[in-house]
């Protein structure tokens, strides 16, 4: 099978540094540390509505995890380089469409970042923070499914920023938008209701909150897994986006202007 050829190709390659990226899981920790220091402190004086002090320590804590499934996603889903050396030629000439490719690829690295830093991470955050966790197995089935349906939205926002790569000469300011977008609308830094009404209103119309905000009330057990279904329908989108940007990219096939 393809895809599981691809995914552990790119797993294989990743694991060779982990040691390396054992440096990533100390800063991510220390971030981590940071926020919540920042609502514990806040909590001194305030409620913090339904979540209490030890909720919000466990949202910050399972959102910082889940960065490493959803939000660092390979730029561009390495296109914007292909596009640079002209690797996009030959791999359009694959007899694998290309959104397969690459999206394959890219599963291989989201599975080692759940091995070797969403499980440390998080499990450093429990022994150290008491965190809050379900009692109940299906709560971690119905996460699993959104953290899986939050990894493949991310994966095709990615590719379609690799895709107008080919029509710019820099498309990471794109990337970083997204970065923008995905950490503030994503309820990531605070919970979305507790944003001003016009970015509140802008979040929810878009597919950030369900890359983190969904699925850590789900996991805390806040919301019902019924939202997952927007996840779902954001991935259609999303997928018929990628597929209808690859068939207009095949017919107009552009290299840094040439």
């Amino acid at each position: 099978m393809l895809f599981a050829v691809l995914a552990k190709k790119n797993y294989a390659r990743n694991i060779q540094y982990r040691g390396s990226h054992l440096v990533h899981n100390v800063a991510s920790i220390i971030f981590g540390f940071v926020y919540v220091s920042i609502w514990i402190g806040i909590g001194e004086s305030n409620s913090l509505g339904e979540y209490g002090v030890k909720g919000m320590v466990s949202y910050i804590a399972f959102n910082q995890a889940c960065l490493w499934i959803t939000v660092f996603i390979t730029n561009s889903l390495g296109m914007e380089q292909s596009v640079r050396t002209g690797q996009i030629s030959l791999d359009l000439m694959r007899p694998v469409h290309l959104f397969y490719h690459l999206m394959s690829k890219e599963w291989g690295q989201i599975i080692y970042q759940f091995i070797y830093k969403f499980l440390p991470i998080y499990f450093i955050y429990y022994f150290l923070l008491s965190l809050q966790v379900p009692h109940q197995l299906s709560t971690y089935v119905w996460t699993a499914i959104g953290l899986i349906l939050a990894g493949y939205i991310c994966i095709c926002i990615n590719y379609l920023i690799g895709i107008v790569s080919l029509w710019t000469t820099e498309s990471k300011w794109l990337y970083w938008v997204n970065y923008a977008f995905s950490m503030l609308l994503s309820g990531f830094f605070i919970p979305l209701e507790w944003l001003p009404n016009g970015l509140y209103q802008l979040s929810i119309y878009s597919p950030y909150p369900y890359i983190q905000y969904h699925i850590t009330r789900i996991y805390l057990g806040y919301e019902s897994y019924h939202v997952l279904l927007g996840s779902f329908l954001w991935c259609v989108f999303f997928t018929c986006l990628c597929l209808v940007a690859t068939s207009n990219m095949r017919k107009k096939l552009e290299v840094q202007g040439g």
